[in-house]
């Protein structure tokens, strides 16, 4: 029987330290801004833009809210995105998706200047997470000793995919061992799939990446130690797909029509075999949430402490 990953146990203990952090800050009369900008009525985004809100108000972050028709164009959303890059009020901008099927959401998400792309989406932080140049996120050392070093400085201004990087978060919390692991990822989107591979990578694990395309998705899943799955397809990794032992991090989110949420794992056969597992919902969605926060409330550190070095030490 598996040990179940509680992401909200996590996602509580990363919010604690954020809502310190911003206190902190406010006593040096800095407020902290997240932007939320959403395109649309999806019912998956609302619950996400819900969710966040409510979290920005527990931690003492300003919630900035832009909201717009489903009708609305491209220059429309832009030069939204253009005007919070020049708000000095706001340090982070999260873009609900999906937008709307008329609209490039890669143009949109690359209008969003590094250092304010708190969900790490744009080429620029994905580019970075590639080059190993913002990994050092991933590991313990201290931040600041980092931002003291020059040459990472550039790096300093992007951030991490906040989903991908909550998975290595859970995964440490429960110490669980990703050097020389050989972990399998069930979907490859630039969201999810992509980043969490890379960060696996750094990590020192075995990494194979799997698609829709993959034949014989078990093969695979079989020999896995670390099955993380990011596809939206229920029920797609069952019991006989994970070897005795494995670690299972579902990622996946399906709304059925009686409004419960479900993941990419057949949770009831797959916890009899797998050592950890994480639970939908309450598993990577909160955590997702956290990382956000302390995406958004880095941001600030980062503007203060380049103007003011003396201030956060």
């Amino acid at each position: 029987m598996a040990f179940i990953m509680d992401g909200r146990r996590l996602a509580e203990e990363i919010k604690a330290r954020v809502k310190e952090d911003v206190e902190r800050l406010n006593e040096f009369g800095i407020d902290v801004g997240l932007g939320l900008l959403l395109v649309g009525e999806s019912a998956a985004s609302l619950q996400y833009y819900n969710a966040t809100l409510r979290a920005c108000k527990k931690v003492g972050i300003t919630a900035y809210q832009f909201r717009l028709s489903e009708n609305s164009s491209i220059n429309e959303i832009l030069n939204v995105v253009h005007d919070i890059n020049r708000d000095e009020r706001i340090n982070g901008l999260l873009v609900l998706f999906p937008l709307p099927k008329k609209i490039n959401a890669r143009r949109v998400v690359n209008e969003i200047v590094p250092e304010k792309d708190i969900d790490g989406l744009g080429s620029i932080s994905v580019g970075r997470l590639a080059a190993d140049e913002s990994t050092f996120q991933i590991f313990k050392e201290g931040y600041y000793e980092v931002l003291n070093e020059c040459k990472f400085m550039p790096s300093v201004s992007s951030f991490l995919p906040c989903t991908p990087f909550g998975v290595i978060r859970l995964l440490e919390y429960y110490n669980i061992d990703i050097k020389g692991k050989h972990a399998v990822v069930v979907g490859k989107s630039l969201a999810v799939g992509k980043p969490l591979s890379l960060m696996l990578l750094a990590k020192e694990a075995t990494v194979t990446v799997c698609h829709k395309s993959t034949h014989d998705l078990a093969h695979f899943t079989r020999q896995a130690d670390i099955i993380c799955s990011a596809t939206g397809v229920r029920g797609l990794i069952k019991g006989d797909m994970v070897k005795e032992g494995a670690v299972v991090v579902d990622i996946g989110i399906n709304v059925l029509e009686d409004g419960s949420i479900v993941g990419d794992v057949d949770f009831e056969s797959v916890k009899e075999k797998a050592s950890y597992i994480t639970p939908v919902p309450g598993g990577v969605g909160p955590v997702t949430i956290a990382m956000l926060l302390e995406n958004t409330v880095r941001s600030a550190q980062r503007t203060e402490f380049l103007k003011s070095p003396f201030m956060l030490e």
